[in-house]
């Protein structure tokens, strides 16, 4: 049986970015991607927001690996080429009840080392002259980024340490060896292989689950259930008033219809969130109407007929609906006995601005 030092299940931005990690160490990695192409599903289906870390409760892995993931984001593009914008945004309180949701929201922020700027209602028309705002916390960190070019040069550096993608493969079943390591059997393009690895990484994404219930020796009881929140996003189909990110006060299950601007200055808004049995990216076209009430709250001059179905994603969640939002989960040998494995679970917002921070700390769990 052929065999590798590391073996990554996903190739979505976090799978490549600990592919990149553990090539750059010399260790010889396969990754394995289910679909065509690398980064079709949650990586290359978001609002590829480069988050600042404000939402997330101190001591928290999204508030630590986002707050650490970002800087490093931003000079890994600078340095790589890749696209991005550090545009800045709002986040608005369109009613003075929402003042003190404001409050809460900055309170977090500076928990984790994050300081936002306040705004009056007049001091943020002036920068956007097209809002409704009472009040607003500016974020001078936020930005945006080209997730399909950060993903290619995570790609290419992988690659150049020796690292092999093989699309069209899924892990059929995996099982932990008594002198350590793993036998994995793939299905791949030529029928099914069996390949060795001394370490498993489950970057598996929204099938992170999935996975982990394939592979034998691993207890049931460490791999939660998968839910799935579709978010759909609708595109403006004329020019932007806007040149930040703008964003309503957030609610229990994301961060509300917002308005992103891609590098070439097109808005879109979303995601919503709507709770799904399933992965299904057809956009609900009968939630346009509440697209319209909600980004009026804060840009009351949208016009009718401006918004276009454009896409939508779907985020894996650890909690039910209703409940608050959950944590990043990181499962290494500490937490499951398994030597050489680490799962990922709940991998949703901020993933994609922590992706180098989260790849770190998946080389910490296996190292112990």
């Amino acid at each position: 049986m052929e065999s590798v030092d590391a073996l990554v299940v996903g190739a979505g931005v976090v799978g490549l970015a600990i592919a990149r990690a553990l090539a750059r160490e010399g260790q010889e990695v396969l990754i394995l991607e289910r679909e065509a192409s690398f980064g079709t599903h949650t990586s290359s289906r978001n609002s590829e927001v480069v988050h600042a870390g404000i939402y997330y409760p101190e001591g928290s892995l999204k508030a630590k690996l986002c707050v650490e993931g970002r800087e490093r984001l931003y000079a890994y593009a600078e340095a790589r080429g890749v696209m991005y914008r550090r545009c800045g945004k709002l986040i608005v309180a369109t009613e003075r009840s929402q003042h003190a949701a404001l409050e809460r929201i900055a309170a977090r922020a500076r928990a984790v080392g994050v300081e936002l700027d306040w705004l009056t209602g007049s001091a943020a028309r002036a920068l956007e002259p097209g809002l409704r705002a009472e009040s607003a916390l500016l974020s001078s960190y936020s930005g945006i980024i080209d997730s399909h070019a950060l993903m290619l040069a995570l790609l290419g550096e992988a690659e150049d340490g020796g690292a092999v993608l093989v699309t069209r493969s899924g892990l059929v079943r995996a099982s932990v060896l008594e002198g350590g390591g793993f036998a994995i059997w793939v299905d791949g393009p030529d029928g099914v292989f069996e390949i060795g690895a001394r370490c498993l990484v489950n970057a598996g994404g929204l099938f992170a689950s999935e996975v982990a219930g394939r592979i034998a020796g691993l207890a049931p009881g460490h791999t939660p259930e998968t839910r799935f929140a579709k978010g759909n996003y609708f595109a403006l189909s004329r020019a932007a008033p806007f040149t930040r990110l703008i964003y309503p006060v957030p609610n229990e299950a994301g961060l509300g219809v917002h308005l992103t601007l891609d590098l070439a200055g097109r808005a879109r808004f979303g995601p919503d969130v709507e709770w799904v049995p399933g992965v299904d990216y057809e956009v609900s076209a009968a939630r346009e109407p509440s697209f319209y009430e909600e980004i009026r709250a804060y840009w009351p001059g949208l016009p009718d007929g401006a918004l276009v179905a454009d896409y939508c994603g779907v985020r894996p969640k650890l909690v039910a609906e209703g409940d608050q939002a959950g944590d990043f989960r990181i499962d290494g040998p500490a937490s499951h006995g398994v030597d050489g494995l680490v799962n990922l679970f709940g991998i949703e917002s901020p993933g994609l601005t922590a992706c180098l921070a989260l790849a770190d700390e998946v080389l910490r769990r296996l190292r112990g």
